[in-house]
């Protein structure tokens, strides 16, 4: 089998971590490089720095594979002569694309949250703040038998039926319409001022209701009366198992120190290193965690009753605040490194598609790309 292209493999990371669960700040997607062209070796990481650049060009790397936007905040230029826009330009030179998968794998299940419970032994998992399913329209549309299989191919074609894995989905009934067309109609069927009666079709379909728009355009475009009769109905939101952070159980309990260095023992080393706050003897069995930054769940966590809260950036004075309320223990991680587990879930959803394509390889760099270089403790 030939290599994948660029294309197949965006689809496969976008059907895995979906652009729509980003969050609308984040900049996702593909940075740099040409979908039509083919990609026999992935290299991941949590950044893309300079270094990780030097790994991909020097491995031969048609495509490297990152959670944190190069290019997060607004540019007006990538020119080489600034520092992110060299690494475009020697990407691009070598043949190199970039594509970045951020809040959309936070969101994502399995997603960051995911990999960092899976490594700390954390079972029965539930987001920490779920996502709901996307906002969804029913779409009930009376049209004349003879004409209902244009309307629903019409439909379907504007984005309508899908549900899950499945497509052209809908629901069909007939039943018989009435209309009086009065001064000023143009009907396709009867007469001005004469009561008219039609053999017709209810065809009943789902769509996002982002596509409320499309859906629309193209029911008017395809049915044959001058004013069609539908209904539009906003469905309630639905629960997912999608969401940022997770929450998940211990396999036993253990103390706040214990397990404080069990964090440590499952994550790679830096010189941040763990830092639980709270009584080291407390018992821990319950936990919430959340990859990357995750301050803002302080609240969150407390009203759960989770034990403990296994995040990155915590700061002094929420974290003092936080306990004094009466809150779980926390145990503080690097950034970095509570977000690299993720990057071998995703080499597994590529190797789970392509490993058995011609050339396929995939690797994680192992390059420690958290900012922090030395530490020192103090001997009293």
């Amino acid at each position: 089998m030939t290599a994948p292209t660029l294309r197949e493999v965006i689809d496969v990371l976008e059907t895995a971590y979906p652009p729509s669960l980003a969050e609308s700040w984040d900049s996702v997607g593909l940075v740099a490089g040409d979908p039509a062209e083919p990609v026999r070796k992935v290299l991941l990481a949590v950044d893309a720095t300079a270094a990780v650049v030097d790994e991909a060009l020097d491995w031969g790397a048609q495509l490297l594979l990152v959670h944190h936007p190069l290019l997060l905040r607004g540019v007006d230029t990538v020119g080489a002569h600034t520092p992110k826009g060299a690494l475009i330009h020697r990407l691009i030179r070598g043949g190199c694309a970039l594509f970045t998968a951020h809040t959309n794998a936070d969101r994502a299940n399995p997603g960051v949250s995911d990999a960092l419970a899976a490594v700390l032994g954390l079972t029965g998992l539930r987001p920490l703040e779920p996502k709901p399913e996307p906002a969804t329209d029913k779409w009930v549309v009376m049209v004349p038998t003879d004409a209902a299989d244009t309307v629903r191919a019409a439909l379907f074609a504007a984005g309508a039926g899908a549900l899950g894995n499945y497509r052209e989905c809908c629901w069909s009934t007939s039943g018989t319409g009435q209309f009086r067309p009065v001064d000023g109609a143009d009907p396709a069927i009867g007469s001005v001022g004469d009561l008219e009666t039609v053999p017709e079709d209810r065809i009943e379909v789902v769509a996002p209701r982002r596509l409320r728009k499309a859906v629309l355009a193209a029911l008017r475009a395809a049915h044959p009366y001058e004013e069609p009769a539908f209904d539009v109905l906003e469905l309630a939101d639905l629960p997912s198992d999608r969401g940022l952070g997770r929450v998940g159980e211990l396999p036993e309990t253990r103390t706040l120190r214990e397990f404080t260095a069990d964090v440590a023992a499952a994550l790679p080393a830096t010189e941040w290193g763990v830092r639980g706050a709270g009584d080291p003897d407390r018992p821990i069995r319950t936990v919430a965690v959340c990859g990357g930054s995750g301050d803002s769940f302080l609240a969150t966590v407390a009203a759960l009753g989770v034990d403990a809260y296994v995040t990155a950036d915590l700061r002094h004075h929420p974290a003092d605040e936080h306990l004094r309320a009466g809150g779980p223990a926390l145990v503080d991680v690097a950034h970095w490194a509570s977000e690299y587990p993720w990057c071998a879930q995703a080499r597994g959803v590529l190797d789970g598609a392509f490993a058995e394509r011609d050339g396929w390889e995939s690797r994680v760099s192992e390059l420690r790309t958290d900012p922090w270089t030395t530490a020192a403790r103090a001997v009293r």
